[in-house]
């Protein structure tokens, strides 16, 4: 029998938030910013051991960053957990997580880029629905777009379980399968995800919505990492694809190379589940929000992208 999917409990004013650092190491001014706009907003922060750490291109030791994101699952005071920034880290974290602890401890986790990996692992192990999103020293410490802050705050709070993710201003969604499906949300950061195919932190792909978005990975590479996903049978595992914004993979001028576009269209057109791209989700400061592990539905007649289901629990009061 699978595991029961979990849904953290909803954040509310007056709770505490926990900050860790499971990835690169971050600008403590970026930092203080993100904190001091968490607590204009009613909530408490605390902040964990390491997060100040340095160790090359990570934020302190492997040992510490795990023992720092444990420690806030499991301290009954902290409601949410925030990813400080991604960079590159968690993929090393994953063989040495306590899952059950995390499992045990549910709570609101919230991170993308890096975090990805995490995630997805989280979710694999636990059935814990996790969250992509704006994190404490980028969006929160550089002045969050106020679209990207509605949705965070809303959806957290548990605000909007029949959801449309649409918004004035928003890049309209394209084509490129068309159709109807619905299924668990489940991706991220293209680039994250395929470190951990094959892997036994990758999670069954079966009847799912996959969400992909990445930044600063060459045409080329966009293309060997779908050719992964496709040998590795993920592209006829699922009910659907959404793209998201691949920014600063464009080629590089005089170079021979495939559009994204044209990718796109080798890997996705050949599938017959709908696929729709340009959605507003991943490296910009205008994003949405998703709830990893949350069904939502995709329609190309019009074209939308619909949360069908709270991804928190209401707590009564």
């Amino acid at each position: 029998m699978g595991l029961r999917i979990i849904k953290p409990p909803a954040l509310r004013p007056g709770d505490t938030i926990g900050i860790v650092t499971p990835a690169s190491p971050m600008l403590v001014e970026k930092l203080e910013r993100g904190v001091d706009y968490l607590r204009s907003r009613g909530y408490r922060v605390m902040i964990g051991e390491h997060v100040y750490d340095s160790h090359g291109y990570l934020a302190g030791w492997d040992k510490d960053r795990i023992n720092d994101l444990q420690a806030m699952f499991t301290n009954q005071e902290v409601k949410a957990i925030f990813s400080s920034r991604g960079g590159y880290g968690t993929p090393r974290m994953l063989d040495k997580i306590n899952y059950e602890l995390i499992r045990n401890h549910p709570k609101i986790f919230v991170g993308y880029s890096d975090v990805t990996a995490l995630q997805l692992a989280i979710w694999q192990h636990c059935r814990l629905v996790t969250f992509s999103g704006p994190m404490a020293a980028v969006e929160m410490g550089t002045g969050i777009a106020p679209l990207a802050e509605h949705c965070l705050w809303t959806l957290l709070g548990g605000e909007n379980s029949d959801h449309v993710f649409s918004a004035q201003g928003a890049p309209k969604l394209e084509v490129i399968r068309s159709g109807k499906a619905r299924g668990i949300l489940l991706g991220g950061c293209l680039s994250l995800l395929n470190s951990i195919i094959g892997t036994r932190h990758q999670p069954d792909f079966t009847g799912s919505i996959l969400v992909l978005e990445d930044i600063g990975e060459q045409p080329y590479r966009v293309d060997r990492y779908l050719s992964q996903l496709r040998a590795a049978g993920i592209l006829d595992q699922v009910n659907g694809i959404l793209l998201g914004q691949f920014v600063d993979c464009a080629e590089k001028e005089g170079e021979p190379t495939l559009t994204l576009e044209e990718i796109f269209a080798d890997y996705f057109e050949p599938l017959a589940v709908p696929v729709l791209k340009n959605f507003m989700y991943g490296h910009v400061p205008k994003k949405f929000t998703l709830p990893l592990g949350a069904v939502v539905e995709i329609d190309s007649s019009v074209p939308t992208v619909r949360l069908l289901e709270a991804a928190v629990q209401l707590v009564l009061i």
